[in-house]
């Protein structure tokens, strides 16, 4: 009778050598070995990709991600989740960015639906889809990227009574919000949960951008009142070109990477204000 193959002696079978970075070497395993793997185990892929990378096994996707972090910076993007508060402008590319790094499982939370005029600068938006929630839309489109990110969908306006249970389990929480004061209701939540939060606006030509930890004094140290603000951005009245949004939301993506894997300096305790039609970089400390 043959031996049962054990769980690394499949990997090792299903993988091949011969990637390396640097003086280290390792192997890596293709997207359809990780799809056999799964079934014969009878797990989800992204559990597959785990086990892969706790082999020391880098799922080939990921290959272009383990110069800068590591494989165990990729198993911990893998085990992590990360709440986007806004599936737009921003939200809809930093979904689309944390798909493809690898981030195990991400909650989208937007209760509006697409329309013409998002067509400009929401990367998700598309003339099909015209009338669509945003968030059936985005689970759509991150199936299609990567089948082994896990999602959770919430097609809700986030308020004080339901914001918390939302964003509980999360690592990260993205701020792409369109208003104050829904963004002082999250920051509440954020800080009563000791979350960390990738905050980012946008108008214009310019935008802003910080990373706020519990302990940190966060938005109370640029704007007290923001609970008594109940108005759009003023983006309603100088508009949103398309590479705006892009920039920054790259920039919130990238800040979610360092934050979860521990690489890198976040922007703590400062804000950064970017104006691009001067080329001008501006910070504060908050």
């Amino acid at each position: 009778m043959p031996a049962i193959e054990t769980t690394a002696e499949t990997i090792t079978r299903l993988s091949k050598s011969g990637a390396s970075f640097g003086r280290k070497k390792f192997r890596v395993i293709e997207s359809k070995n990780v799809r056999c793997l799964a079934a014969r185990r009878k797990i989800p892929l992204r559990a597959a990709e785990i086990l892969c990378l706790s082999q020391n096994v880098v799922p080939l996707r990921y290959l272009r991600n383990i110069g800068t972090l590591g494989i165990e910076g990729q198993l911990k993007l893998r085990c992590a989740s990360v709440a986007v508060c806004g599936a737009g402008g921003l939200g809809g590319t930093v979904i689309e960015l944390l798909a493809r790094a690898g981030v195990g499982h991400l909650i989208i939370v937007d209760h509006d639906k697409f329309s013409e005029s998002n067509l400009n600068r929401q990367i998700m938006a598309c003339e099909a889809d015209l009338g669509k929630a945003k968030v059936k839309v985005a689970v759509a489109r991150v199936k299609k990227i990567n089948a082994a990110v896990q999602v959770t969908a919430i097609s809700r306006k986030i308020d004080v009574r339901n914001i918390k249970k939302i964003i509980k389990g999360a690592q990260v929480v993205i701020d792409a919000l369109d208003n104050a004061s829904t963004r002082a209701v999250l920051a509440r939540a954020c800080a009563d949960l000791q979350l960390p939060l990738v905050h980012a606006a946008v108008a214009g030509w310019c935008g802003e951008l910080a990373s706020v930890f519990p302990e940190d004094k966060g938005f109370k140290a640029i704007c007290a009142d923001m609970h008594s603000q109940k108005s759009k951005g003023i983006e309603t009245l100088v508009g949103t070109p398309s590479a705006t949004p892009a920039v920054f939301a790259a920039w919130q993506a990238q800040e979610a990477i360092k934050i979860i894997t521990g690489i890198g300096v976040p922007v703590r305790g400062r804000m950064l204000f970017l104006d691009f039609s001067a080329g001008h970089i501006n910070e504060i400390k908050l």
